[in-house]
């Protein structure tokens, strides 16, 4: 049998060559798969006693990647949606691997075989328009923080944007002579342009004129920042998401869910949107979807709340610092692999 790769060689090139260079790859992508790698390498170490730099490719068989994929849901407790996202990281580098090594064609192409694993699909969960009223009122705009966190806010669900989307905003973003428009970067960097109601543009004027975001030199500063004049980030937006609507639902508890994150302002819009007659080929191009097949999703979920709604009305009248893994120890890859993203 024909020796194989250096795996550390192969990944390290998946990584910086393919990834980042020839597919042009986000950052969340680059992170993504980074953590698909670090889970695969505590596997191997757990239950096949290979320290990462011993681990070869030879080893990489589809009997192991299932028994891989077994473990992250088994002992990880990763739903299925999670798996299938390791999954597809895992088949992009094996995919990889059959240009790059095609002696050993027939173990990757058995790899790449396995399907994705099918689970109960999710409720799609959304806030009403009087449920998005009722978090953003609970804001105090007498303070600086408060007004930073309104506009984010506001902006997050007017846009329709993913949170990422919206860290990576600049005053550079924003068309602020009328027709006033956003550019938004989603996934694989695909630029879309959302249009911008005067009320929001109103608000977005007044904070960066604030925060001194509207003189020149500072096109290129993030938009929204904290107090070290750095991005904030997913889980900072997420928290300030919760600590409103844990105030809103002392006053409401009917209108905020119990789990509340900042996808689910991209989900009120597209809904709300749907909801007050808007065409779903023009809510695909606002949130970024490539097929409006995607985007149906909203469509279904609206007819089944008016089937169950209609029969709720017969009989219901109303209202109604983490531990330290054995893989971050010492060894390249592992150094490589913490560095990305």
């Amino acid at each position: 049998m024909k020796a194989y790769k250096d795996f550390a060689e192969v990944l390290q090139d998946f990584f910086t060559i393919y990834l980042v260079k020839e597919r042009g790859a986000s950052g969340n992508t680059i992170k993504s798969y980074r953590d698909t790698f670090v889970h695969l390498i505590v596997y191997f170490k757990e239950h096949h006693k290979l320290d990462p730099d011993r681990l070869s490719l030879s080893v990489m068989t589809k009997d192991n990647i299932l028994k891989f994929l077994d473990w992250l849901q088994n002992d990880k407790s990763n739903s299925v949606s999670t798996r299938n996202q390791r999954y597809a990281a895992l088949r992009s580098f094996f995919n990889y691997m059959m240009y790059l090594d095609p002696i050993h064609m027939s173990q990757w192409k058995s790899i790449c075989s396995i399907k994705m694993k099918k689970g109960q699909s999710e409720t799609l969960n959304y806030l009403s328009v009087a449920g998005v009223k009722c978090l953003l009122e609970q804001i105090d705009s007498q303070t600086r923080t408060g007004r930073r966190n309104l506009t984010m806010l506001s902006l997050l669900y007017n846009t329709g944007a993913r949170v990422q989307e919206l860290i990576d905003l600049s005053p550079a973003s924003i068309r602020r002579s009328k027709p006033h428009i956003i550019e938004l970067f989603g996934k694989g960097r695909k630029k879309r342009l959302v249009p911008l109601e005067d009320n929001m543009m109103h608000l977005l004027e007044a904070y960066m004129k604030e925060h001194r975001l509207d003189i020149p030199g500072r096109e290129q500063h993030p938009l929204f920042y904290n107090a070290w004049k750095d991005k904030l980030t997913n889980p900072g937006i997420a928290y300030i998401i919760r600590k409103y609507a844990a105030m809103a639902r002392l006053l409401e508890p009917e209108l905020i869910p119990e789990k509340i994150n900042p996808h689910m302002f991209r989900h009120s819009r597209a809904m709300h949107l749907l909801q007050a007659g808007v065409n779903l080929i023009y809510i695909r191009d606002i949130l970024g979807h490539v097929s409006v097949q995607t985007t149906e999703v909203y469509a279904r979920a609206d007819s089944k709340l008016k089937r169950e709604a209609l029969k709720k009305a017969y009989v219901d009248i109303g209202v109604t610092e983490p531990e330290v893994k054995s893989w971050e120890r010492n060894t390249k890859l592992k150094e490589f692999l913490k560095g990305l993203g």
